[in-house]
């Protein structure tokens, strides 16, 4: 069917819209695991301690768009996405003048929470903005988020060379103007698509694929959040690397990532899902081991490749499910892109950190490239009609 020229044009200025309010909330989401060494060194925390900061970021910023998923779908009112970039914006950059752990664990929760009210709504509205390329559509619009994830370390450790942590708070000015862009511009969910309400019919109905999904997801995001969250740490502690040059590592390894979710929507609308899946949990491993067995230029390189690869599938499982349920949206989008990495990130991050006190990071990080492995063989388990 062919679509025309003025709604093309409207959905592309949405998608824009809200793909720049996505790259401004993700750089604030990108910048705690950056700033775990400062904040370890500066509160004397333990590798335990700072996975459960980690933990309790991502449970907020992450289980919890859950929850806004469902408060999405039922109430009309576009303030979930427009005034996240404020929220995370102003607690994430008051990091540096963190005085106790309690004020510390308090403003990673309130960061958390304006990241995870974005999510669920703008990827429901970006899925409403076309009838046509999904795959493309989502691909932007989450490469987006993942670009500013990657860009998150590298802004905060310039600030902080500049200014010092205790003029970081001015790192919140580019997520008040972006929420200022978005009162002003954003349309109301009633114009993006139709009203929704939490109905588990749908959802019981595909329980199956859903969860095998689910699965993908969660185990994706156990090496994405983990890595995002004790890279600078390892490296700092365990690879002789700078603080500054750790961080610009982490910047590479997910603005790789971006570009590979970029190129894994696109793929999906021409090889299906299920294909991107498959070549994505296989395709990274190699280049991972290169990274923890290797040394140098060519360890950086096989981090940085295998991140591009790992990411492939990141639109990739949330245009599946949307397919699935279209009817939820933006719950079963809250379910791929938040909840998963969610429970991926409060069951692993404070594990990992508990398990690198004990035998030290290196082993410990290294065994995760065991769950590429079984996401491969579960991911033979999708049936090839869910990508059509």
């Amino acid at each position: 069917m062919e679509v025309s020229g003025a709604p093309v044009r409207a959905g592309a200025a949405l998608l824009l819209l809200l793909s720049l309010g996505h790259f401004f909330v993700d750089v604030y989401s990108g910048a705690v695991g950056a700033l775990q060494p400062l904040l370890v060194e500066r509160l004397n925390l333990s590798l335990a301690e700072a996975g459960v900061v980690g933990g309790v970021f991502v449970f907020a910023s992450s289980v919890l768009q859950l929850a806004f998923g469902i408060l999405s779908d039922r109430l009309r009112t576009r303030l979930f996405a427009a005034l996240a970039p404020l929220v995370a914006g102003v607690s994430i950059s008051l990091l540096g003048l963190v005085p106790a752990y309690w004020v510390l664990l308090l403003l990673v929760s309130l960061g958390g929470f304006g990241i995870a009210a974005f999510h669920p709504q703008a990827s429901a509205t970006v899925a409403f903005g076309t009838a046509t390329r999904r795959g493309g559509w989502m691909a932007v619009f989450i490469s987006a988020g993942t670009l500013g994830f990657s860009l998150g370390p590298a802004y905060f450790s310039a600030l902080l060379e500049l200014g010092g942590a205790e003029h970081l708070y001015w790192a919140a000015a580019p997520g008040i103007l972006v929420s200022a862009l978005l009162l002003a511009k954003l349309p109301s969910p009633g114009t993006a698509g139709p009203k929704r309400r939490l109905d588990l019919a749908p959802l019981r109905r595909v329980w199956r694929p859903l969860a095998v999904l689910y699965a993908l997801v969660f185990i994706r995001s156990i090496l994405q959040i983990v890595f995002a969250q004790f890279l600078p740490l390892y490296l700092t502690r365990e690879r002789g690397f700078a603080y500054a040059d750790a961080n610009y590592v982490l910047t590479f390894y997910l603005a790789a990532g971006a570009l590979g979710g970029f190129f894994g929507g696109h793929l999906a609308d021409r090889v299906g899902g299920r294909a991107v899946i498959l070549l994505s949990m296989a395709g990274c491993i190699p280049f991972l081991l290169l990274f923890f067995l290797g040394r140098g230029w060519v360890a950086v390189a096989g981090l940085v490749v295998g991140g591009l690869v790992l990411f492939f599938t990141i639109p990739v499982n949330v245009v599946m499910a949307q397919e699935l349920v279209p009817s939820q949206a933006g719950t079963v989008s809250a379910l791929m892109m938040g909840f998963a990495w969610g429970m991926a990130g409060v069951i692993f991050i404070p594990l990992t950190g508990r398990a690198s006190d004990a035998f030290s990071m290196h082993p410990v990080l290294l065994s995760l490239l065991l769950f590429p492995v079984i996401g491969f063989l579960l991911a033979l388990k999708l049936e090839r009609r869910s990508e059509q």
